[in-house]
């Protein structure tokens, strides 16, 4: 068995993309979670390794080799994972706990980790994630602002709109009627 880690593996999507360039190289994976790959084959070669990089390139992937930039991944990931996959239910949703517990590290190694390497604090990346997802609902339009609040965990509709306003710049319902579909996607939201 060979773990592998995999940068810009974020959602479901990702997961098949990644599934199918293994299929292509006739390898086989055992477990495919968000940046995380595990292969029955064991000791790949080079040339292996090599022609994997190059494939996940090719689809705007890299293999990660560092620790400190697998746990910068495994951070993404859980905050993407948790917040697209939210109901509203954990309004009181603890972010250090959550991340803590899923990551097995202090909280304040993994804040002050996230921070030197990508240049924002952990919360502002949580914000920006939140916010990428407001805009993904508010664009479908079967939310109202109120559900898309509570959906999110916000306290508030004017909790969530001030976020939103110091992120974009824009209200909520400002954004979508000037700037309909003007979304990133979610592995660059930095």
């Amino acid at each position: 068995m060979t773990t592998l880690y995999v940068k810009n593996m974020v959602c479901d999507r990702c997961r098949l993309v990644v599934e199918q360039v293994l299929t292509r190289l006739d390898l086989h994976a055992d477990k495919i979670t968000l940046g995380e790959v595990t292969l029955r084959e064991d000791n790949l070669s080079e040339t292996v390794l090599q022609n994997l990089d190059s494939e996940l390139e090719s689809v705007g992937f890299a293999r990660i080799d560092d620790r400190k930039a697998r746990l910068i991944e495994a951070i993404k990931a859980a905050v993407i994972d948790r917040i697209r996959h939210t109901n509203g239910a954990d309004r009181k949703l603890n972010w250090s706990d959550l991340l803590a517990e899923a990551l097995h590290y202090e909280y304040s190694y993994l804040s002050n980790l996230f921070s030197s390497v990508e240049g924002i604090t952990l919360e502002q990346y949580i914000i920006r994630q939140k916010i990428e997802r407001a805009k993904e609902l508010l664009f479908y339009d079967e939310l109202n602002l109120s559900e898309i609040a509570l959906q999110l965990g916000y306290s508030s509709v004017a909790h969530l709109s001030s976020q939103f306003k110091k992120v974009t710049g824009f209200t909520p319902s400002a954004l979508k009627k000037s700037h309909p579909g003007q979304r990133k996607p979610i592995d660059q939201v930095i």
